[in-house]
């Protein structure tokens, strides 16, 4: 049986999955292909929020993402499908987390990009939605590279460039601690995502009162890391004030992390 010659007029799409094998090839053979990983957690965000507030937002983030930096040049990236499942031991008080071991978690990554790199495609960019995955999604990008030296894997935290810290201190109305977890920021955003899933009348405000000069959290971290259980910090799954959310903040930082 003849093998049919896939129709490559207009590719890639959008999304990884979107496409046969055929043309996977001939894309794994381009030189200007930036395969885009998302990477999220299911797990609490407050009383107010999904428990699908880091996939969700972190998919919006690549897939606009993706989508400027397709309609501005030569160059193409693609949408992977998301690592819905992360690193969240510590949130398993909250019915609804699902957690994996930072060993899995790390492996999962590793042999997504080992998929890809066989297959051909040397760039990949794993963006992460999930505080607690950054150190994993860093090994994992990490040890890509050391695996596959013709390959370049980098990996990142959305809204954490200096840019990203202007946005934040433009839009912010709460003091430090009041975008930490299903705060004013992922609530802004998610507003502006999908504001029918936003109880905003379940909204509250919880800054954990054991914050110090050098131990706290906010969308940038104090110098010291600590993190318990999530339920000695908070009640409602929040840390930060969540009240303080608006749809146009949301829009504003949606559009600097994109």
């Amino acid at each position: 049986m003849p093998e049919p010659v896939p129709d490559m007029t207009g590719l890639p799409r959008l999304r990884y999955g979107e496409h046969t094998w055929l043309e996977l090839r001939e894309l794994a053979g381009r030189d200007d292909i930036v395969i885009v990983i998302p990477a999220a957690t299911l797990e609490d965000h407050g009383y107010h929020l999904p428990i699908d507030t880091d996939v969700r937002l972190v998919e919006s983030v690549a897939t606009g993402a993706i989508q400027r930096f397709n309609a501005r040049g030569d160059a193409r990236a693609i949408l992977f499908p998301t690592q819905v499942h992360g690193y969240t031991p510590h949130h398993m008080d909250f019915p609804g987390t699902v957690t994996l071991r930072w060993n899995v978690f790390v492996e999962a990554l590793l042999d997504q990009g080992r998929s890809l790199i066989a297959h051909g495609f040397r760039r990949i960019l794993i963006v992460n939605g999930h505080g607690s995955n950054i150190p994993l999604v860093n090994m994992a990008a990490r040890l890509l590279n050391v695996e596959h030296r013709d390959a370049v894997c980098m990996s990142s935290f959305y809204l954490t460039s200096e840019a990203s810290a202007r946005t934040i201190e433009e839009v912010r109305t709460t003091p430090r601690g009041g975008m930490a977890h299903a705060c004013e920021l992922e609530t802004s955003i998610y507003l502006a995502v999908a504001p029918e899933l936003v109880q905003m009348d379940k909204a509250v405000s919880e800054i954990p009162a054991s914050y110090t000069e050098h131990a706290w959290m906010d969308w940038s971290d104090g110098p010291l890391a600590f993190t318990p259980h999530w339920s000695a910090l908070t009640e409602s799954g929040v840390t930060g004030d969540a009240t303080a959310a608006t749809e146009a903040k949301g829009r504003a930082l949606l559009d600097r992390a994109q």
